[in-house]
């Protein structure tokens, strides 16, 4: 597979979740969900099986981005997106995860620049496999397991419909955040949606 020359303008959004109609849904999909939300308003090509994931082409403002939803299931993200790292050069400021986190409360966005993974695998794998802490994230809140809840299971578990009107409003709002992190800049992505939360 033949290397693309790097884009500066070029900009690599990766979804984080479980492939295949049993996690469809599931807290661990959040990823998936702000994927598809953004393939919808800005995909210009249709999905394709690519980098041992779905790969969708699109284009916020005046730059292309990749919309990318790894198939290697959580815990191996990290083999999709760098193969789509390195065969398109983008560096790691270039790269934004979008992923749930059971230490945020429900619906609560986070941008963060880098750092540890807090216990998500997929993020943590990334980290691993690109070898840098130092890779911009989106974490949306899937609020925390009930008492004596195990964390997988409680991850791998649907929302209920009282959460559901929450997580929707987050799935568009964290939509739009991607969409300004794009055309703005990270910076500006961080004061916005981090409000009331250390970033």
């Amino acid at each position: 597979m033949e290397k693309e020359s790097q884009d500066s303008s070029l900009r690599l959004v990766v979804g984080l979740g479980n492939p295949g109609q049993r996690y469809k849904g599931t807290r661990h999909n959040m990823g998936f969900l702000v994927l598809g939300e953004l393939a919808r308003r800005y995909g210009i090509s249709a999905p394709r099986e690519k980098f041992q994931g779905e790969l969708v082409e699109g284009r916020v403002g005046g730059n292309k981005v990749l919309f990318l939803a790894p198939a290697t299931y959580m815990n191996e993200s990290g083999r999709s997106v760098l193969a789509a790292r390195d065969f398109y050069n983008v560096p790691p400021e270039s790269i934004l995860i979008v992923c749930d986190d059971i230490a945020l409360s429900l619906a609560q966005l986070r941008v963060r620049r880098g750092g540890s993974s807090g216990g998500q695998k997929g993020l943590g794998d990334i980290i691993r496999r690109l070898g840098t802490d130092q890779i911009p994230r989106l974490r949306i809140g899937v609020g925390s397991p009930p008492p004596r809840w195990d964390v997988a299971d409680y991850v791998l578990s649907q929302f209920t419909k009282q959460e559901l009107p929450e997580i929707e409003q987050a799935v568009i709002r964290a939509a739009e955040a991607v969409t300004v992190w794009v055309n703005d800049g990270l910076a500006v992505c961080m004061n916005r949606y981090n409000r009331g939360a250390e970033c």
